[in-house]
């Protein structure tokens, strides 16, 4: 599981014309949504300014967490590289973070029978979600759990970014810590 989400964008929003906001989701989108697809990857959905993508849930794959540990690296570089354009152009700066979490997930079409969705369920996608939320606790913009990292090694993950172990970290709304990594 990969989620993204970008700091600072509600301030971002509530200053700016709809369609600025609009086009600044787009052009983001435009450079992550390949990113993920070079790698495996398939956006299950977008939320707001966020987004969840699968890896090895909709289409089988021997190396989802060595995949999507690849594609949030990658996503990194080039968010800042938008952030930077982007900040240019309107005085603010925005940031990406993300979080990838691997484990047995539900893949099923979800809803009632005016509207069904294809979605994820299950821890994975949860820690996933605490984790891209903890990168503010951290300070870092890309965090993944030591048992993820060391999945996607075996799976033959070879970081190019710096990789620091973060141990026993207190996550909000998980009940042990837990050995964290931060990719940069």
């Amino acid at each position: 599981m990969l989620i993204l989400d970008i700091r600072g964008f509600s301030a971002f929003a509530a200053s700016q014309d709809p369609k600025d906001v609009v086009a600044a989701l787009v052009s983001l989108h435009a450079i992550v949504v390949p990113i993920i697809e070079k790698h495996g990857g398939i956006v299950d959905k977008y939320l707001g300014d966020g987004m969840l993508a699968t890896f090895g849930a909709a289409r089988k794959s021997d190396t989802p967490a060595a995949d999507a540990l690849n594609a949030l690296g990658e996503i990194v570089e080039a968010a800042t590289r938008w952030t930077d354009e982007h900040s240019g152009e309107t005085g603010l700066r925005l940031s990406l973070n993300g979080a990838v979490t691997a484990g047995p997930v539900i893949f099923a079409a979800l809803g009632d029978t005016a509207r069904l969705e294809y979605t994820v369920i299950g821890e994975a996608v949860n820690l996933a979600a605490k984790l891209e939320k903890h990168n503010k606790a951290e300070g870092t913009a890309a965090l993944t759990t030591a048992a993820t990292l060391e999945a996607a090694i075996l799976q033959g993950f070879r970081p190019e970014c710096r990789v620091t172990h973060l141990p026993a970290r207190r996550v909000a709304g998980v009940a042990e810590p837990l050995g964290l990594v931060a990719l940069a």
